[in-house]
């Protein structure tokens, strides 16, 4: 009966044992890459993307307008600060952003000379069931200044937010930014007194694996 009872109590152990690590290996991380069961993103790596191919990024002066700027180029490049297991938040350093080759139709403008994203990096959160938000770094606030062509001369109008958000995609691995605000912090009368950032990038990639796709769970 010795033997039994303790032959029974091992197999318990083991069974505990098993479930225990079945469970951790089930959990994952907040982001992994090539699957949504895939290999964690290691805090270090680098992520990066571009303009979804077909879309625009597009800086309206009223939400959901059609008057603005359009950029037929953009990207983002971030560094992975934490990730933890899911469900839970990761963090990103926002290092870089950039809009070029842009166009305007305001009325009274000839051109965009350049689009300048200031006060980098940023903090960014990414949380599981599909959020992202980016605030403020130490640098200052988020900010992004147009240097904005006239029929009266060159113009710089300065804008910035107190947040922005974004909506991950697993489907094809996206972050889609949509009417996010800006308000005019400097400039003269001529620049708009908002702007209503939209973008979709994509795919998201872990240049430090490889450009493998990053995955938000």
């Amino acid at each position: 009966m010795h033997q039994r009872a303790l032959l029974a109590t091992v197999g318990l152990a083991v069974a505990a044992t098993l479930a225990t690590a079945t469970q951790a290996g089930a959990s994952g991380s907040v982001l992994t890459t090539g699957s949504s069961s895939g290999p964690s993103v290691a805090v270090g790596d680098v992520l990066t993307a571009s303009l979804v191919s077909g879309t625009k990024a597009r800086i309206a002066t009223t939400q959901g307008g059609t008057s603005g700027i359009t950029c037929s180029s953009s990207g983002f490049s971030a560094t992975v600060t934490g990730n933890p297991a899911a469900p839970g938040t990761a963090t990103e350093t926002l290092t870089a952003h950039t809009l070029s080759t842009c166009t305007t139709n305001i009325t009274g403008a000839t051109g965009v000379q350049s689009i300048t994203v200031n006060n980098l990096p940023y903090n960014t959160a990414v949380t599981s069931g599909g959020s992202l938000s980016v605030t403020a770094g130490s640098a200052g606030p988020i900010q992004t200044t147009l240097k904005i062509g006239t029929i009266l001369g060159p113009i710089t109008c300065v804008y910035r937010a107190t947040g922005l958000t974004a909506a991950p995609s697993n489907t094809d691995n996206s972050l889609t930014f949509t009417d996010q605000l800006f308000t005019k912090a400097s400039g003269p009368g001529t620049c708009p007194a908002n702007g209503y950032f939209s973008a979709k990038y994509g795919p998201v990639v872990d240049t430090t694996q490889g450009g493998a796709a990053v995955f938000v769970n």
